[in-house]
């Protein structure tokens, strides 16, 4: 049933003529008879009675009517929900983020993100870079907030760096080396250490180990906890020292307290990454709100 001819259908039952009908539509009268002859020979019912003076929708006609309002209103409004699907306006957005490494701005992002795209649905999930990874290969994320992704599938996704965190130590406040704002790496070599799990976040496990092989030692690694906030509670329960990126400070960390290291220049970068093959409005106008939003993130986390 075309949308012209519908559109004719209601012209005439409106005017109750057929030349008032095809000057509203800015056409041809005997356009207009072919078209509701078209309409009753497809639907095989008569729609108006027609003589030289007078035309009467009938009670078929009259059903058709209501339908057809219905047909034209749902038609424009599925090209306004089209459009507003290609900018970016509609539909869901899957976003995964680290806690601790994005916990001061995660909320900004999604508020601002809304204000300007209140009807698409933003679902977050917590997740370790690991967890990440197999969700975008299931395809159950469109972003994800994590640490630079293996040099295996990088190139699979377009990645934007969010801002560059460093190692820190943690301490139990009650550790001697609490009153210190700075410390040598090596002086915790007798220490029983809290370590993120390696399976969790392979490139932060091997880059601890790697900068206390560096300061002469190989850590006694009592704990490998899978989230960062119960590394910090270990931490502050007195079971070891811990190291980890500083952004865990923003986690609830009484008890605990944390020392630069001096000497060690590792970065921890927090990146975000996206697929290639997803180039979904939705994830774009996310974007650029993320990234005209570094400057501010930068500065929170520094």
């Amino acid at each position: 049933m075309d949308i012209k001819i519908l559109s004719s259908f209601i012209a005439v039952a409106k005017h109750k003529s057929f030349s008032e009908a095809a000057r509203e539509l800015h056409t041809v009268q005997p356009a207009i008879s072919r078209h509701i002859a078209a309409l009753e020979e497809e639907l095989g019912v008569r729609l108006f009675i027609r003589n030289s003076r007078d035309v009467m929708i009938t009670q078929a006609g009259e059903q058709l009517l209501k339908d057809a309002h219905e047909i034209i209103a749902f038609t424009q409004q599925a090209k306004v929900q089209v459009k507003r699907a290609h900018n970016g306006q509609l539909g869901t957005l899957r976003i995964a983020h680290l806690s601790s490494a994005c916990l001061t701005f995660m909320a900004l992002l999604v508020r601002s993100y809304k204000l300007q795209y209140p009807d698409v649905h933003v679902v977050l999930y917590e997740m370790t870079a690991t967890e990440q990874i197999e969700a975008f290969k299931s395809k159950r994320i469109d972003i994800g907030f994590s640490r630079p992704l293996p040099s295996s599938i990088k190139d699979e996704f377009t990645s934007h760096s969010i801002y560059i965190d460093k190692l820190v130590a943690i301490v139990n406040k009650n550790h001697e080396m609490s009153g210190q704002d700075k410390i040598e790496l090596d002086v915790l070599r007798h220490e029983k250490f809290i370590i993120f799990n390696r399976d969790e976040a392979l490139g932060l496990f091997d880059e601890t180990i790697m900068i206390c092989k560096q300061a002469g030692f190989s850590p006694n690694i009592i704990s490998q906890p899978k989230h960062m906030q119960t590394l910090v509670t270990e931490v502050s329960a007195g079971l070891g020292v811990a190291i980890a990126p500083r952004c865990v400070n923003k986690l609830y960390s009484e008890g605990c307290h944390f020392l630069e290291l001096a000497s060690i220049a590792s970065q921890i970068p927090v990146e975000l990454h996206y697929p290639n093959n997803n180039k979904s409005a939705t994830i774009q106008a996310f974007l650029e709100i993320t990234l005209n939003t570094i400057p501010y993130i930068r500065k929170s986390m520094s």
